[in-house]
């Protein structure tokens, strides 16, 4: 695994407000799991008027056992930053167990 730059917590669960759209619950599943969590960034240019826009992308790195899916939500244990799974991928190796790699979308600060 990438060297862990900070530990987080997984949280799942959905519910409905009093005007029944769905909210986020903060049933927390794990907490201090080591993670690697990188920002990158990158210039992409607006098709129609070339004006170039700045794309932020978070990807998280997990230890291969932690259960973690889709629509789940991260949070940063150091900075409280909440973060939405994208996307869960685990490259194959028969010898050595990989990394689970979450590709994320901030969402935000935890209260």
């Amino acid at each position: 695994m990438n060297l862990a730059t900070t530990t987080v917590s997984i949280l799942r669960g959905t519910t409905e407000d009093e005007f029944g759209d769905e909210t986020d619950t903060a049933t927390t599943l794990a907490v201090g799991i080591p993670a690697s969590l990188i920002e990158a960034t990158r210039t992409a240019m607006e098709p129609v008027s070339g004006t170039p826009r700045i794309i932020r992308t978070h990807v998280c790195r997990l230890p291969p056992a932690v259960d973690v899916t889709e629509n789940d939500r991260i949070k940063d244990e150091q900075t409280n930053e909440i973060y939405i799974v994208v996307a869960v991928t685990k490259n194959s190796n028969p010898v050595l167990a990989q990394p689970l790699r979450a590709d994320l979308k901030r969402t935000g600060r935890a209260a």
